[in-house]
């Protein structure tokens, strides 16, 4: 096996200190650019303001151990407001940044936060009342009703950072929100040890090429683990130029590659499938300097991989993880004679796998046997860099680890040179460029209207997007099936969950099949589509 290493030893690093020791390394060297306001930060001026926030959130009544809501758009705010509340011993949650209020109300009440980092143009319209544990609201660009200015926690204080009151194992440094593998959004108990352990495997010898001298351009999310983890945290590590987006353009992005000279970027399939399509169009820079782009989150194509390769030069390293595994378990090789871009390649340093049967789902992973090279089966994993569990749900969390090894619902083959492929999914996640969406959360909603007397809701195959939301209704008596019903019940949905989650169709049903157990049939569904 060609993964044994880590780049460096995990244990009781917390992820702070490892950013902050980076910043005092490369203190003259450019750390961040952020593209949405010009900005650019050097190592030293990101270490001092990293500080300098973490005394004014303690100043602002933070205690050791409470949440802090991180409600932001790709920004230099984002990064320093996220390792600022972990210096305060705090435990960030990240929210998506086009969340509605239903969705921003349930996380920050489920998490308890205490306060709350957004921009006045991301709470515009979102009541905050009757959220107990919510003190204080702060805004970085815009101002926000009933909030004060990010500016003022970047004041000279006096507040004492507390000192760890435990070790990086226990500690937790980020509570991002997942489905996992079905349910409505958890809270995802990941450690400083989580976190820096899965940084180091990714950064270790034979995984990635990244280092220092990269230029790497980021429009993934911060808050979600692929942004937070596999770009922010590692680039910043290493002492790498990091430059945000705040969102995937693509006229932005290709002016970008050149003026920044970007060596390497994240990508997901849907976005290498936007820039095949504008390097047909000639809209590709030919002088780019980018030398490998890395795709995760939703399966690639290997067509696309060899379309995007041949029209741009650029090499593709499949990767695959999930939030539970803060993110990556596994990624590709760029070396010709392991190059795999079908592949998710092979596991990171001290990340073991088995493949289960999948007549042997229900069972330990320990009493259970592997599948022969090249059978499917259940991908099983265990390794450092795997979560705490998920907040406040010992249920939840019982279901996926299993005596110390996760239970992905992923189908996998592994061939006989121990190359992995995703082959199919037990878990009823769909997949939306890249960003997960649990059917059950949808179902939730629809369930509200008052025509709804019953809904099941299926990912459809998309060419741009992987899979599209399709629900299946069944009304009421006394409503009628017809388009105007499509349209009222998609703007139901539209106003209460954020864009990726909305159907795009509504498939009128007399019935939608369901188990005796009352669970919705989604394969069935799934065939009335095809």
């Amino acid at each position: 096996m060609l993964r044994t290493q880590l780049y460096a030893n995990p244990s009781n690093v917390f992820v702070h200190d490892a950013v902050l020791a980076s910043c005092r390394r490369h203190a003259e060297k450019t750390a961040l650019v952020d593209a949405s306001c010009g900005r650019r930060l050097t190592y030293g001026e990101y270490g001092e303001t990293v500080e300098r926030l973490a005394h004014g959130l303690v100043a602002a009544g933070l205690k050791r151990g409470e949440v802090v809501a991180i409600f932001l758009c790709n920004s230099w705010e984002f990064c320093a407001a996220y390792h600022a509340a972990t210096l305060a011993r705090g435990i960030p949650t990240l929210l998506n940044p086009t969340y509605r209020e239903r969705e921003v109300r349930h996380q920050l009440g489920n998490s308890g936060a205490a306060l709350l980092i957004a921009d006045g143009t991301n709470i515009d319209g979102i009541s905050l009342a009757g959220l107990p544990n919510l003190r204080r609201v702060f805004c970085t660009r815009e101002w926000g009703k009933g909030a004060e200015p990010f500016s003022d926690l970047l004041k000279p204080v006096g507040a004492t950072l507390p000192r760890p009151d435990q070790g990086s194992e226990k500690s937790l440094a980020a509570l991002p929100y997942s489905s996992g593998t079905t349910g409505l959004p958890k809270g995802v108990m990941l450690s400083h040890y989580n976190l820096v352990a899965n940084a180091y495997q990714f950064l270790g010898p034979h995984a990635t090429p990244l280092n220092s001298n990269d230029n790497i351009l980021c429009f993934l999310p911060l808050y979600h683990i692929y942004g937070l983890n596999v770009m922010l945290n590692p680039a910043l590590i290493l002492g790498a130029t990091l430059v945000l987006m705040p969102r995937f353009n693509v006229n932005q992005l290709t002016a970008l590659l050149t003026k920044e000279s970007i060596t390497m970027m994240p990508l997901v399939p849907p976005a290498i499938n936007a820039l095949c399509l504008a390097a047909d169009a000639g809209q590709f820079p030919k002088n780019h300097q980018v030398y490998w782009v890395k795709s995760g989150a939703a399966p690639l194509a290997p067509d696309l991989a060899r379309r995007f390769t041949a029209l741009t030069g650029i090499l593709v390293c499949q990767g695959y993880g999930m939030t539970e595994a803060s993110p990556v378990t596994h990624v590709g090789y760029l070396e010709p004679e392991l190059y795999r871009p079908d592949s998710i390649g092979h596991p990171l340093a001290r990340t073991e796998c088995r493949v289960i049967g999948l007549e042997n789902l229900d069972a330990s992973a320990d009493r259970t046997v592997e599948v022969p090279a090249g059978e499917p089966g259940e991908l099983v994993m265990r390794g450092p860099q795997f979560m705490q569990g998920y907040w406040k749900e010992p249920e939840a969390t019982a279901a996926v680890l299993r005596d110390g090894w996760y239970w992905s619902g992923d189908i996998v083959t592994r061939d006989g040179e121990g190359f992995y492929r995703v082959v199919d999914r037990r878990k009823e996640m769909i997949k939306y460029k890249g960003f997960p969406v649990a059917p059950a959360e949808v179902e939730a909603v629809l369930l509200e209207h008052p025509a709804v007397r019953e809904c099941g809701v299926v990912g459809r195959p998309d060419a741009a997007a992987g899979e599209i939301p399709v629900a299946f209704v069944a009304l009421r008596d006394g409503f009628e099936t017809c388009r105007k019903m499509e349209e009222e019940l998609c703007a139901f949905v539209a106003d209460r969950l954020t864009r990726y989650k909305q159907p795009r169709e509504v498939h009128f049903v007399e019935v939608v099949p369901k188990t005796a157990s009352g669970k919705v049939l989604r394969r069935e569904l799934r065939q009335l589509i095809r």
